[in-house]
């Protein structure tokens, strides 16, 4: 085959692949518009309740004027800030517990099923506990945080590092590697991929946790405002607190995934 059929063919599927990405978000707007815009019918038809789920255009009113005088982002930095670190902390954490344990063979089989009972058990439910433990404050929502994403970190990791191909381990052990070298040589770089996934998975488990434990104690933030809104019946406000949580988590697990395709392609 001539070097300009090559070309010729390679250009032809790049064509095809941004038309398919070009299809794809085309029809996630045609979506995305079509339920606004059912929703903003239903309201103005009467076929909803527009007190309980508000409509399209007044929660964009509603988030406009908020915007405008200012109000809204004391409560997005806020929580962004907690997201932000319990993301970090809890990555971090389930790394290293991960690193324990597969370092040590007799830990892992002593830890196995207290790691599957842990993440069966709703995490959320510790909140309480750490509200009297550590106080009704940034300690407990993050301590919140790290209790959803932890353990889930941890597996998620510790699988990856254990289904690393022994081949590549034989050799290290093979040329007279210790364990830390088998570790810094083979299976970290290994299960590089692995971790930046986990990263995207801990972006939307982090969120949870941070919102839940303002539920329970923030007297800011946007799980206070949702909290709030319920108490105060005003469900638009609640509908733009959520709006802007789908926003800025959107964003931040859209950085994330930059993240992992620019570390990755190193790798490669």
């Amino acid at each position: 085959m001539e070097r300009t059929d090559v070309e010729r063919i390679h250009q032809a599927y790049l064509r095809e692949q941004r038309r398919q990405k070009w299809l794809v978000t085309t029809t996630q707007l045609a979506l995305l518009i079509l339920f606004l815009g059912a929703w903003e019918w239903a309201a103005r038809a009467g076929t909803i309740n527009v007190l309980l789920f508000s409509y399209p255009s007044k929660i964009w009113a509603m988030f406009v004027e908020k915007i405008s005088d200012m109000s809204l982002f004391p409560h997005i930095g806020v929580t962004l800030a907690e997201t932000v670190i319990a993301f970090l902390l809890s990555t971090l954490l389930g790394v290293l517990i991960a690193a324990v344990i597969w370092w040590s063979p007799f830990l892992s089989r002593v830890l196995d099923p207290y790691l599957v009972v842990l993440n069966s058990m709703p995490k959320v439910a510790l909140g309480p506990l750490f509200i009297v433990g550590l106080g009704p404050g940034l300690l407990s929502i993050i301590a919140t945080t790290c209790a959803v994403s932890v353990i889930i970190t941890t597996i998620v990791i510790y699988t990856s590092f254990k289904e690393v191909n022994d081949n590549y381990i034989k050799v290290i052990k093979t040329l007279g590697g210790n364990r830390w070298q088998v570790f810094t040589m083979v299976i970290l770089p290994a299960t590089i991929p692995a971790m930046l996934s986990s990263l995207k998975v801990n972006v939307g488990l982090s969120w949870v946790g941070v919102i839940v434990g303002e539920f329970l104690v923030a007297q800011n933030g946007l799980g206070y405002l949702i909290i709030y809104g319920f108490q105060v019946f005003n469900f638009t406000l609640v509908m733009v607190s959520l709006l802007i949580v789908a926003i800025v988590a959107t964003l931040m697990y859209q950085g994330v995934a930059y993240l992992e395709r620019q570390l990755t392609s190193q790798f490669k």
